[in-house]
């Protein structure tokens, strides 16, 4: 008799449990077509609220999921547009970029394409440089100045393609930024390689800053590169022809002394560097 109850209570809890996993799968299950059911308006709404809310990762997602069960869908387009955003917005910078690749080689007719334009430009703008910087402060003009070019390249098209696009007076402004940064760090790498003796590579880093980045305030200090490198490489002539404009047109530079001519005590050689300042361009040691 006590055996026959055990087996029945058994056999009770064994019922029980069975209709609660079916329950529990039934449920999963309608969760799960009500999901995949979901018409293209309901996806779009919770992609943008996914935006709206910051959770750009499940934003980029829900996009995803709506461009390729609708592709011929009224949101398809814009669901690709905002997926460039949503990448950005997620320090995606490869996947925002090439997300505006695509949505200016699929549509570059569309009335939005200018934004596909600047958020490529901003994706490289605010690329993250490198692990180190995470835990050293670092001059933005002793980085590598890939991620910089590209920026300044995708705003100067911007720019050319939609002169009075909303985004043009942004981009006009970071491309100032951009350019100064860039010559800042062509400076850095004459003085790198006055440290190192090669006067010649020098001469030629300076003279390019001369040439293709006027009205930057790198000018002055790539015209008294010239003059140290000239001198050290005793070409006289040369070193006095970037003395005299340095000095009719930027008299006040810290190269400068009383007489005009360039003070020695302020020269890149006569620093007293570091080994590992001059292989960092002066952000360590």
């Amino acid at each position: 008799m006590r055996s026959t109850t055990v087996t029945n209570s058994i056999a009770m809890l064994s019922l029980l449990s069975l209709i609660f996993l079916a329950g529990c799968s039934s449920d999963k299950a309608e969760q799960g077509e009500e999901d995949i059911d979901a018409t293209e308006l309901e996806y779009y709404k919770m992609s943008q609220s996914a935006l709206r809310s910051g959770n750009y990762q499940t934003a980029v997602e829900r996009l995803q999921f709506l461009e390729a069960r609708f592709p011929f869908g009224r949101y398809a387009e814009q669901a690709q547009l905002e997926i460039i955003y949503a990448y950005y917005k997620s320090a995606q910078s490869e996947s925002a970029r090439a997300a505006a690749d695509r949505f200016i080689r699929l549509h570059p007719q569309h009335p939005n394409v200018d934004y596909a334009y600047y958020l490529r430009g901003m994706a490289s703008f605010d690329e993250d440089t490198n692990f180190l910087e995470k835990f050293i402060p670092m001059n933005a003009a002793t980085r590598d100045p890939g991620a910089a070019r590209d920026s300044f390249n995708d705003f100067s098209q911007l720019i050319k393609r939609f002169p009075n696009s909303q985004y043009a007076p942004d981009a006009q402004y970071r491309m100032i930024y951009l350019r100064n940064l860039l010559a800042e760090y062509e400076i850095n790498v004459a003085r790198y390689y006055i440290y190192r003796g090669a006067y010649i590579a020098a001469a030629n880093r300076g003279r390019h800053v001369f040439e293709n980045f006027q009205e930057t305030p790198s000018v002055p200090d790539g015209l008294a590169i010239m003059v140290e490198a000239y001198t050290l490489l005793n070409m006289e002539t040369l070193a006095s022809e970037a003395l005299m404009v340095l000095s009719e047109n930027f008299p006040d530079h810290q190269s400068l002394g009383r007489a005009g001519k360039l003070d020695a005590s302020k020269s890149v050689k006569s620093s007293a560097k570091s080994w590992l300042n001059i292989i960092s361009f002066g952000l360590l040691g």
